[in-house]
């Protein structure tokens, strides 16, 4: 067999085999967000059979106002590689605390086009977490230190008197907190 042709076989097994292990992004439980792919050698996996009681205190906002914060994006992962684990929705216990610079991320259209003249980039991943069962609370302090109201934010945000307090109440009540 010539050099050629030999090399040529080599090239077009490499580009096949590429094209063997590709994967599509995988959207388990909040659709259209937190893109995840299978992971077959994973030896350590979530228990499909326990319920997971997670509360994420989110602090750090968007890099770019015009691009979805990829720690609202992350919340959406961290519930979709639970689901491509086999843990149903309804097993899924995840409150988000949002406080400090990621309020802005929890601004309706109106407030956010006043401050960066473009729609909230976020929304639909907060509407597509709360559809997954997610709830989403905001410090009630950071709001007032903003001069913000309720209404400045989408409808599906529930108030907390504080991220501080939410946390203190939720640890003792067997969630594990992750900070994004």
């Amino acid at each position: 067999m010539n050099r050629f042709l030999a090399s040529s076989i080599f090239c077009f097994a490499l580009f096949a085999a590429r094209f063997t292990f590709a994967q599509t992004t995988q959207f388990p439980l909040v659709k259209g967000f937190g893109g995840i792919y299978e992971v077959p050698d994973a030896t350590e996996r979530p228990d499909g059979s326990l319920e997971y009681h997670i509360l994420v205190d989110m602090s750090t906002g968007g890099a770019e106002n015009t691009e979805i914060s990829r720690w609202v994006d992350n919340v959406a992962r961290m519930m979709n590689l639970h689901g491509l684990a086999g843990v149903p929705a309804e097993r899924m216990h995840v409150k988000v605390v949002v406080h400090g610079g990621a309020i802005f991320t929890l601004l309706n259209n109106k407030e956010y086009n006043k401050r960066f003249s473009i729609d909230n980039p976020n929304l639909p991943v907060y509407e597509a977490l709360e559809a997954a069962g997610v709830e989403v609370l905001v410090c009630g302090q950071s709001l007032h230190a903003r001069d913000l109201k309720k209404g400045d934010l989408y409808p599906g945000v529930h108030v907390a008197l504080s991220a501080l307090t939410t946390v203190t109440t939720y640890v003792p009540k067997g969630y594990t907190v992750m900070k994004f």
